[in-house]
């Protein structure tokens, strides 16, 4: 009985293949097998194949011949001189035709080679990586000037900031010049305004300490230098919260001041530029001790109840609730009234 399965499938197997040799067609050259397409030996080295194809080409070239039906013969077998010097000249792409030629009952496997080869991106997938991580880093870089400058000309605008800016200005004597009516007398009005425009705005951004999405790009924050020092970064990451698991979770010891900001930061969930903002708020969190979970329940609670109540006691806030018990949540319009 095995004996008799063991025959029954070398003989499908010898169907299979005789069959796939006789009904699969050249991948590469069409009707033709490349080598003779070429009149070469499968043997013939790269300067033969070359001098071959440069023959037959000259030859068959569809500008030698007159009449339509000759220029469309010509223009079929020059195209497969052609497609067969693409593939005999390159080494690996001869290997692999060979392959086929003795292997055709590997059918689907000589599909696949056939195919990878021909669909797959003439670049180098690496150059291609880096081009995107590049292109991505500079739109990314741009982005962020873009919004820190964005930030400078509003903060600029702003009465408030812009009175503290030019009462600096003056007192560091960097609107000495713009005030001088000799140094100024070939200068229009516009140019002296806008010269004071500048220094106001170098002033803010010396002195505003600008965080979170608006903050001053730095080049360590491009997506380039992060993947670079992602390593270095993984190695901080994992000594971190190690050292954190064996000090306070294993050894349990008392945390230090940078270990209850830490803590304290986590539990408003705060970026560290957002919780750096509230630099002056610092020692205050200490002292209620808000790096124990329910001190910091309680202190969340009151404020959200002391926003609440100034909510309530906004007239802001109590027109924009009449307007919405007026006109509900469904619909927006504009009263002109």
């Amino acid at each position: 009985m095995r004996l008799l399965i063991i025959f029954t499938f070398i003989t499908a197997q010898f169907l299979l293949s005789v069959q796939a040799s006789e009904e699969m067609p050249d991948l590469y050259c069409g009707d033709k097998n490349c080598y003779e397409v070429l009149g070469i030996e499968r043997e013939a080295t790269k300067s033969e194949v070359g001098k071959s194809y440069r023959k037959l080409a000259g030859k068959n070239h569809p500008d030698r011949f007159r009449t339509p039906e000759d220029k469309a013969d010509a223009e079929k077998r020059f195209m497969q001189i052609a497609s067969a010097y693409e593939v005999l000249k390159d080494d690996e792409q001869r290997e692999e035709y060979n392959y086929m030629l003795d292997h055709p009952e590997e059918m689907y496997s000589n599909y696949y080679r056939y195919y990878r080869r021909r669909f797959a991106p003439k670049v180098d997938i690496r150059i291609v990586i880096a081009v995107t991580l590049s292109v991505i880093s500079g739109i990314q870089y741009y982005s962020a000037w873009s919004n820190y400058e964005d930030a400078i000309k509003y903060l600029a605008q702003v009465p408030k900031y812009r009175m503290q800016a030019t009462q600096i200005a003056k007192d560091e004597g960097l609107l000495d010049k713009q005030r001088d009516k000799k140094a100024n007398r070939f200068k229009s009005k516009e140019e002296i305004k806008e010269e004071e425009e500048i220094i106001i705005r170098k002033v803010v951004e010396d002195k505003m300490d600008i965080q979170g999405g608006y903050a001053k790009p730095k080049i360590t924050d491009i997506l380039w230098i992060q993947l670079v020092f992602l390593p270095w970064t993984l190695c901080k990451w994992v000594h971190f919260y190690t050292r954190w698991l064996w000090k306070f979770g294993i050894c349990k010891e008392e945390y230090a001041e940078e270990e209850k900001l830490y803590v304290i930061r986590k539990n408003m969930n705060l970026s560290q530029g957002q919780f750096d903002s509230l630099n002056d708020e610092h020692e205050d969190f200490l002292a209620q001790e808000l790096w124990v979970k329910e001190n910091f329940k309680e202190w969340k609670q009151t404020k959200d109840d002391e926003t609440r109540v100034k909510m309530a006691t906004s007239g802001r806030y109590k027109q924009y609730r009449r307007y919405m018990k007026s006109h509900g949540t469904d619909r927006m319009t504009f009263d002109d009234s």
